[in-house]
């Protein structure tokens, strides 16, 4: 039997927790118990780490777009290598990969290397994006998905599910329980952003979006099962 792939993508800013910033360390050792259940059972996971707790590339008017979206890529990394020591901490083996040399904090991405570790029941810490400016984390998650031929991108989120509009504003949002790709895509629906969901509907690759919030939401996600939004790609 084959095993499960998956990529995970988390926010940075739902792992910042109550404060809203930084870190919270009661979140992450939650998510961390959630992952090392799912490996113990032999699911390969991958993760991406959103920049969100420190910084948005766009968030700033008076810095060039190229120098923000840099600062947001190295706020990538700096969320990694803080999560991959708590899940180290928590008993599990971690490689961090970016997507550019930067000294002994990780090492740059390979698609054996990180397919190897995988095998080895080593969660693979995705980071710094694509490398590039102007491309969000959304399109490096899909790029190392396809990558690494992983079966599903979950996104951990601090909302629950898709909705037709932003259910903080509207208190009459319709959550989907499935949508297509195709959906997501023709009505800007911004699950990820247009030019991932492009990537991901080229090559049929589903997305389910969930509440980082749910018990063990990512423990059931990571094996198939959640209360939220499954996007189809078939």
């Amino acid at each position: 039997m084959e095993k499960r792939r998956v990529m995970l993508k988390l926010s940075g800013e739902a792992l910042a927790g109550e404060k809203h910033f930084g870190f919270s360390d009661d979140v992450i050792f939650r998510v961390a118990d959630q992952v090392k259940r799912a490996v113990d059972r032999g699911i390969e996971v991958a993760i991406v780490i959103g920049g969100g707790n420190f910084w948005r590339g766009r968030q700033s008017e008076q810095v060039d777009r190229y120098k923000a979206d840099q600062v947001g890529i190295l706020a990538t990394l700096m969320n990694c290598i803080y999560v991959s020591e708590i899940f180290r901490i928590s008993g599990m083996k971690t490689r961090i990969m970016s997507s550019f040399s930067i000294s002994d904090m990780s090492e740059v991405f390979s698609k054996d290397e990180a397919n190897k570790a995988l095998q080895n029941g080593e969660v693979v810490f995705c980071a710094c994006g694509t490398g590039h400016p102007y491309f969000s984390t959304d399109t490096g998650v899909v790029l190392r998905a396809l990558e690494l031929t992983c079966k599903e991108i979950l996104l951990a989120k601090a909302i629950d599910g898709v909705y037709d509009k932003d259910p903080k504003k509207f208190p009459d949002a319709k959550k989907y329980d499935t949508l297509s790709i195709e959906e997501v895509v023709e009505k800007r629906l911004q699950v990820i952003d247009l030019s991932a969901s492009i990537l991901c509907l080229e090559n049929s690759l589903p997305m389910s979006v969930f509440s980082l919030e749910e018990e063990d939401g990512i423990f059931k996600a990571l094996l198939g099962e959640h209360k939220g939004t499954r996007v189809t790609a078939d």
